[in-house]
């Protein structure tokens, strides 16, 4: 789903990268994307691209997103987190799916973490349901980032973004949010703000992880305010989130 690398590509130059790079692992992407998002960098990677991207050192690094839930997928997860360089990781979408309930290749990475899954994903993840309730959510949250040694934002109304004992509970966001692409904005938020914290002094993971998601969230509702829920759409995120970031302090 080449879209859904386009949305976290442009989510991030939003959000401050100064300098974003998308990985093409297959021709389609490279075709469209000097278009969709013309001050990202092409990276070729239609032919060893496990090869192709360990030798990049970068701040950080979001994974999953379009990529389908396949063995290319699976290996190329595992071998990133094994042999990359350090530098924060955003791990979502697919990337979460062909991992399971691994949790060890997690842990072998270099670098902060953090996990993006919606219900599904992190019933995927914990296997086993994932509650609805404020307080369930938190515990499976909690309980993710644990088995990772990260963070998780547990994705969904009032997200719970957790971090060992350290749980936040965004109230930004609407229902209109709910759409295809939205995860995939968010995940190019956290990508850039934890580019940020190798240059910012004193910002941390956890801290950058809860600023994406209230931008995120504020953003969708600035976007609702002007389209409405019902005609809200991802590409709203990224046209109003610099509008979003103005406000936070």
């Amino acid at each position: 789903m080449p879209g859904a690398a386009i949305l976290a590509a442009r989510a991030a130059q939003r959000a401050g990268a100064g300098l974003v790079a998308v990985a093409c692992l297959d021709a389609s992407l490279r075709i469209v994307l000097p278009g969709a998002a013309p001050e990202a960098i092409l990276v070729d990677a239609t032919e060893d691209p496990l090869a192709r991207l360990v030798a990049r050192t970068d701040h950080a690094r979001v994974v999953g997103p379009g990529l389908g839930a396949t063995p290319r997928t699976a290996a190329l997860v595992r071998g990133l987190v094994a042999g990359a360089p350090e530098g924060g990781w955003v791990v979502d979408a697919d990337a979460l799916n062909v991992l399971g309930t691994e949790f060890g290749i997690l842990r072998r990475r270099r670098g902060p973490l953090v996990l993006t899954p919606h219900p599904g994903e992190a019933s995927r993840l914990l296997g086993r349901e994932i509650p609805r309730d404020d307080a369930g959510r938190t515990e499976a949250a909690r309980e993710i980032s644990s088995r990772a040694g990260g963070i998780c934002c547990l994705k969904g109304h009032r997200t719970v973004v957790a971090e060992g004992e350290r749980v936040h509970v965004n109230e930004t966001g609407n229902p209109g949010m709910a759409t295809a692409g939205a995860g995939d904005v968010l995940a190019g938020i956290l990508g850039a703000y934890l580019a940020l914290c190798a240059t910012r002094a004193g910002w941390t993971p956890f801290e950058a992880a809860v600023s994406a998601v209230h931008v995120h969230g504020l953003a969708g509702d600035l976007g609702a305010e002007e389209v409405g829920r019902r005609g809200l759409v991802a590409s709203d995120l990224v046209r109003f989130l610099p509008a979003a970031q103005s406000r936070l302090h």
